[in-house]
């Protein structure tokens, strides 16, 4: 019998990473602008727990380029412009596998009755990176960000209900497995469900205790 009867995976930064260098991209958006670089790509995620939900991609990107304005002594008003800026530059399915995440989703497929994917990312610019690495059809069920369908993103319930909705599961029965603390473990914990944390980046949160942590998606496989 298997450990858990649906595993489920996050997918950036978890089974892919992009192959386009962050910070390269960064700077030909500010380059693009015309304005001096404020912040780099290590400044900006911490700010993303704090952002409003966005409804798209360009409204998340102008959020978050006014939050790291504003807290790096920049010029708000030019989020528009550098959000437009960073997407017209940054490739959607310039993405490759971490390092064991092929043999971690077979693993999955093996062990558990479901494989399902919930990723803070809308259906358009996360179905891009699933077509390059060949994974579309991996997943029994993909979530997918969609405020105007009720789906925002994690760490809200909704991604994870509609998740076990489709799977015909009960969180007491699913592991969720993702790299971020805010997004993953804290959305899992939130609905009852056990979580991977996929630590590549060190750190840690007091306040959102994964049920596992691993170093790397091999560690992630002994876990299943």
């Amino acid at each position: 019998m298997p450990t858990y009867d649906a595993v489920c995976f996050d997918l950036d930064h978890t089974l892919c990473v992009p192959t386009q260098d962050p910070e390269e991209v960064l700077a030909t958006a500010f380059e693009r602008v015309g304005c001096d670089p404020f912040c780099g790509h290590g400044d900006v995620r911490p700010l993303i727990p704090d952002l409003p939900t966005a409804r798209t991609d360009r409204e998340f990107h102008e959020n978050l380029f006014a939050a790291a304005a504003r807290r790096f002594e920049g010029d708000p008003t030019l989020a528009p412009d550098l959000a437009e800026a960073y997407l017209a530059t940054a490739d959607p399915s310039a993405v490759r596998f971490r390092d064991g995440a092929e043999a971690a989703l077979a693993l999955a497929r093996e062990r558990a009755e479901a494989v399902g994917l919930i990723t803070n990312g809308s259906r358009e610019t996360q179905t891009e990176k699933l077509e390059s690495l060949g994974i579309t059809d991996a997943f029994d069920v993909s979530v997918f960000v969609d405020p105007a369908n009720g789906i925002p993103p994690k760490p809200e319930p909704a991604p994870f209900e509609t998740a076990f909705a489709a799977l015909g599961t009960g969180p007491e029965d699913a592991i969720h497995v993702g790299d971020s603390l805010y997004a993953d473990v804290a959305g899992a914990n939130a609905v009852g469900m056990d979580s991977a944390w996929l630590a590549t980046d060190g750190g840690s949160d007091p306040a959102h205790e994964p049920t596992h942590v691993a170093d790397s998606l091999t560690d992630v496989g002994a876990i299943l």
